[in-house]
């Protein structure tokens, strides 16, 4: 069974955007843009409104959409099922982090799972944490680390295993400074006057974007880059403020070349967990893991 073709369609039917989609599948965009176009030949229906700037799903789009999240979700079950499960169970599990979140977290995770099931390959996939849970409802992995994000799909489940502070990093040396008792008007204008390294997306950006409106302030945005290493490394060359979970910060190999801003926002926790399609737990292998967590 060749399922490929319609993870690459999943992917992009979730993701609406061609680059991100092609990067999520490790592909071109010109190999996506062909294997769409081999799809809507083969059905005789056009797939998605595209022009240069948007990308929409058809309503056959849509019918396949569904089509193709559980003819994914029962095959995967299906191979794992027919398992015999008085044997040692067998097979593959995709499991998707950040780099931070890879050596902080993985190690007590799959620790007691690798020797009670030695015969299940781990498939390991690193990169944004604002792509994790898109990718576990896509069907691209079977279970990512993940900030929790604020109204998370009943499709999914979510097990907490930290909580940590979102918080305002400067380069080390820096002559930025702010009261944290300072009125609004004085965090206004020295906020919107400091450059900032954020996220492109996630449960932090989001959490800031509010933070900012409420208070009136246009950040003056030098960057966004996706993943929160990314930001400690640019803040760490000086080029501005940046705004990183702490245990982000504190696992850092450049956690000495940057410090705790004098001003922080006092943002609501980033609540880091695991999440999976409740349909995968039908899977023995997945099940198994899930259950150890």
């Amino acid at each position: 069974m060749n399922t490929e073709k319609l993870r690459m369609f999943v992917t992009l039917a979730e993701t609406l955007n061609f680059g991100r989609a092609s990067e999520i599948c490790h592909v071109s965009p010109s190999t996506l843009s062909r294997t769409i176009q081999q799809i809507e030949d083969e059905l005789k229906a056009q797939l998605f409104y595209r022009d240069n700037r948007t990308v929409e799903l058809t309503t056959a789009g849509n019918e396949l959409l569904k089509y193709s999240r559980e003819t994914l979700q029962q095959w995967e079950t299906f191979k794992d099922g027919i398992q015999d499960t008085s044997a040692s169970l067998q097979g593959e599990i995709r499991i998707y982090c950040s780099v931070t979140a890879s050596y902080s977290f993985l190690y007590n995770i799959l620790t007691d799972f690798r020797r009670d099931y030695p015969k299940i390959a781990i498939k390991l996939h690193t990169g944004d944490p604002a792509h994790a849970v898109e990718r576990v409802a896509a069907g691209l992995e079977d279970i990512a680390i993940a900030a929790k994000e604020e109204s998370l799909s009943a499709e999914l489940s979510f097990k907490s295993i930290t909580k940590s502070p979102l918080v305002f990093i400067a380069p080390l040396n820096s002559n930025w400074e702010l009261n944290q008792r300072a009125n609004p008007a004085k965090v206004k204008e020295t906020l919107e006057s400091i450059p900032m390294i954020l996220s492109e997306s996630g449960v932090g950006r989001s959490q800031l974007n509010r933070w900012f409106e409420t208070r009136s302030i246009s950040p003056s945005i030098y960057a966004q880059v996706a993943g929160h290493e990314a930001i400690v490394s640019m803040v760490s060359l000086g080029f501005g403020l940046g705004c990183v979970p702490k245990i982000v910060l504190e696992n850092s190999p450049l956690v000495s070349e940057v410090s705790l801003f004098t001003y922080q926002p006092g943002l609501s926790n980033y609540e880091v967990g695991v999440c999976v399609l409740n349909r995968r737990r039908k899977s023995p292998v997945v099940d198994a893991l899930w259950s150890q967590i």
